[in-house]
């Protein structure tokens, strides 16, 4: 993330928070800590905190936990699918012959 994302998730915090510092060294702060970390990832981070938070979100929060993050969407995406491969499989699913079941329940009767 460069400085310029940065001000950006600080914008929208204090938008939404009018009480959060946004003083050079509060800037400098967050840049040291977040210029590793994808900007989208910690928009949404924040965008759900503000959704849910009453005070403005400290760095950790900005973070959130990226590992729990992408292993929920490969869980997602995983899901995904499997979904459309049920799909697919529905689709090419035909109805066993006429007399098919009958004549399996009677094999199994007689033996």
């Amino acid at each position: 993330m460069d400085k310029a994302e940065v001000l950006d998730l600080l914008i929208e915090i204090k938008e939404n928070y009018p009480q959060f510092d946004v003083s050079e060294e509060n800037i400098d702060r967050h840049m040291k800590y977040l210029h590793d970390f994808p900007f989208e990832a910690a928009r949404q981070n924040l965008q759900e905190h503000v959704r849910t938070g009453k005070w403005p979100p400290n760095i950790a929060e900005i973070r959130g936990n990226l590992g729990d993050q992408e292993a929920r969407q490969r869980e997602i995406d995983e899901t995904q699918a499997y979904l459309r491969q049920r799909e697919a499989n529905r689709v090419k699913a035909t109805l066993p012959p006429p007399g098919w079941k009958d004549g399996l329940l009677a094999k199994l009767r007689n033996s």
